[in-house]
């Protein structure tokens, strides 16, 4: 589907026709959520669409650190959302959870998540499988412990990040006291972005923080004192292309750099993206992208680095830079809102410009900072459903779904 401003600006948005309804399907008194946006495909039903992963928190009120875990959790779709605990994961935090994808080769019973080394810290990446009840596969990689950050969407290889340094330059993204070999490096030449074979375990280097900063510091001299890291690698639907942030001194807006790129799946054609669409992006086909641009959601188009159409209006998206996902179909867009204003959840359908909202979710005091709240909403593999995350009327943080009618 090429959307460009031909087919979509000449439109206006129309009311719904479809209804959202919304129900809680995990309660108190402990915690339970998925984790992350539903981008590139990151789903939390299994691939026969009967369970739903997510973990389950004695507490929301700090980061994990070393030795508490959180229980992973299986959520049966087919008997009354009941729950049963799976596994346990000493790699996680409120914000991105696990980084949860089901195994698109083995998508009804495998799936992803991290995890560290109670001994070591290092963490690492954990292949499951529900019907052997066992991990299959760990990825441990002693000379650099990364883990999982984006499986390609048709299965075979997943990227890795190392997630101690992102929790040293960015909390709200990364594992809490987990062993970082990047210490006191500001651009390191063996760390950066990995790339992981699923059955072999055969890791490559296919960018690394030196290439980065080379690239940067060519427009940007501030990157030579600013320690880099990288924040969302998003495969495209062909798996021939990633975006992704390099990121460094992002508690200051003076000297932030936040600097998107694109990279092939080999390494090759590094490419710094000269618009920015702000900080959660989305791949539809080919290599075109969702983001947003000043107050309106668009389509980019990472080749010819331009905005190729504009999405909606004020009226229909009340926050166009909050959480995006495409549905796996790519005929639908679910837009979270906020969450400093409550946030809404909008379901958005592409050929038509139908859509409709949701009431506001109140967030309680988890707005901002390292363990907000986020919207995160998320689609299920037949594109009617879209999980997310919610504060209850009790006070915990608890899974919902949305539904269209």
């Amino acid at each position: 589907m090429d959307l460009s401003r031909n087919t979509l600006d000449h439109k206006k948005s129309q009311m719904p026709s479809f209804e959202l309804a919304v129900e809680q399907i995990t309660f108190g008194p402990r915690h339970h959520f998925f984790g992350y946006i539903g981008q590139s495909q990151t789903i939390p039903w299994n691939g026969s669409g009967r369970y739903i992963l997510g973990l389950r928190s004695d507490f929301q009120d700090h980061m994990p650190g070393t030795g508490e875990a959180a229980e992973i959790v299986l959520i049966d779709t087919q008997n009354d959302y009941a729950v049963e605990v799976v596994e346990r994961t000493l790699g996680w935090n409120p914000q991105q959870g696990t980084m949860f994808y089901w195994n698109p080769e083995a998508a009804d019973t495998q799936f992803f998540f991290n995890d560290r080394d109670p001994r070591t810290q290092k963490v690492f990446t954990v292949l499951y499988d529900i019907a052997a009840g066992e991990r299959i596969a760990e990825y441990r990689y002693d000379d650099t412990p990364f883990g999982n950050s984006g499986v390609a969407q048709n299965g075979g290889y997943f990227l890795g990040l190392n997630y101690a340094r992102m929790a040293r330059l960015r909390l709200v993204t990364g594992y809490l006291d987990a062993a970082d070999w990047t210490e006191g490096v500001l651009h390191p030449t063996d760390d950066g972005i990995f790339k992981a074979h699923v059955k072999t375990g055969a890791k490559e280097l296919i960018v690394s923080f030196a290439q980065l900063a080379a690239a940067i510091g060519k427009f940007n001299p501030l990157v030579e004192q600013a320690p880099l890291f990288i924040n969302h690698t998003l495969w495209s639907r062909d798996d021939d292309r990633i975006y992704f942030y390099a990121r460094g001194n992002f508690g200051n807006r003076q000297t932030r750099v936040n600097v998107p790129f694109t990279v092939e799946r080999d390494g090759a054609d590094l490419t710094i993206q000269d618009v920015f669409i702000g900080g959660h992006p989305e791949w539809l086909q080919g290599h075109q992208i969702l983001g947003h641009e000043e107050n309106n959601l668009v389509i980019y188009d990472t080749d010819r680095q331009q905005i190729a159409s504009t999405l909606g209006d004020a009226s229909v998206f009340r926050d166009p830079g909050g959480d995006n996902a495409f549905s796996p179909d790519g005929q639908w867009i679910a837009n979270g809102s906020g969450p400093k204003n409550g946030t809404v959840y909008v379901m958005y359908r592409l050929a038509d410009e139908a859509w409709a909202h949701t009431e506001t979710f109140d967030q309680g005091q988890w707005i901002s900072g390292d363990l907000r709240c986020d919207p995160a909403p998320c689609w299920n593999r037949t594109s009617d459903q879209v999980l997310f995350p919610s504060i209850a009327a009790d006070g915990t943080r608890q899974m919902f779904i949305m539904s269209r009618s």
